[in-house]
């Protein structure tokens, strides 16, 4: 009931795509093993062209779906966009796009297909659904677009940003979208993105100088921040379970920006290093800075189970 609910809130949906799509959601609840066409048009009530049709259908909004059952699951008053590009294994020649894509759990790059999960998280309930997907494209393909990898996840979220920015204007992503590439096209289209530093990062506290009313603007920013022998007393500390928490407002040099930047050390006794998280929002304060970062890690289990 709730899926016909979302699909009947979708505009110019047919009765028989209506009817096919309702037979295709409960196929992929009872198929036991794997789901393909075959397979579909063995135990549901329509052909295998007609499910290949269905989902040939180009003009259906899943983001539009996915967002009316969202919105009636997804209670809590702060949300943002998570994205995870996750790795599929496929052997062959013919599949669109095959090429090699880093899989993070083998370490390496490995032949096969990519694409992008996108979800919305609830920080309040620390949950997440799935909005949409969508696969990456290969490198030759990305070569004659004159794009790389980055400037394409970039490009595609700023293309469907009224659908997103209409759920939420922060994205959170994992260390490898914290690059200016991707950090400075999203922020002028409206985006704030919240993700993680490398440990060997340029940052800058900012300046304590006041203005003296003569001419020269007073300096933007003091000294580097050494994170080894961190000025606590330009910090404000927050209570957390494990380790300790600080926040501050910093500038970062790669961005040319200020951000808020959260700094979380271990506990006494473990040899790991701090882990830097940050807002380009720099009115976040640091533990709400964590708090969304850490809540990405639910679509890569609402990614994975689904």
């Amino acid at each position: 009931s709730e899926c016909l609910s979302a699909l009947k809130s979708v505009a110019n949906i047919h009765k028989p795509f209506e009817k096919a799509f309702m037979d295709t959601m409960k196929l992929f609840m009872a198929i036991p093993d794997r789901i393909n066409f075959l397979q579909l048009g063995r135990y549901g009530c329509f052909s295998e062209q007609t499910y290949r049709n269905l989902f040939e259908h180009e003009t259906f909004d899943w983001f539009a779906f996915n967002g009316s059952v969202i919105s009636k699951h997804l209670t809590g008053k702060r949300k943002a966009i998570a994205i995870d590009p996750s790795y599929i294994p496929k052997s062959g020649k013919k599949t669109p796009w095959i090429g090699y894509f880093w899989s993070g759990c083998a370490g390496e790059y490995k032949r096969g297909l990519e694409i992008m999960g996108i979800g919305i998280i609830d920080i309040d309930n620390h949950e997440c659904m799935t909005l949409g997907s969508i696969q990456t494209p290969d490198c030759k393909t990305l070569d004659n677009m004159d794009k790389n990898l980055v400037d394409w996840y970039s490009c595609y979220l700023i293309s469907r940003k009224d659908k997103l920015q209409s759920l939420s204007r922060t994205v959170v992503a994992d260390a490898f979208f914290s690059k200016e590439t991707f950090v400075t096209p999203m922020c002028e289209n409206g985006f704030h993105v919240i993700s993680r530093f490398r440990n060997d990062v340029v940052l800058y506290y900012p300046t304590l100088e006041k203005k003296t009313g003569k001419r020269g603007h007073p300096k933007w920013f003091d000294g580097r921040i050494d994170f080894a022998n961190l000025d606590l007393p330009r910090c404000k500390e927050y209570e957390v379970n494990k380790g300790k928490l600080y926040g501050l407002r910093v500038y970062a040099k790669a961005f040319k920006r200020y951000v808020s930047l959260a700094i979380w050390y271990p506990m006494d006794g473990r040899t790991d290093k701090w882990q830097l998280y940050f807002s380009t929002d720099d009115s976040m304060d640091g533990r709400e800075v964590l708090d969304y970062y850490r809540t990405r890690f639910q679509l890569e289990f609402c990614f994975r189970d689904g």
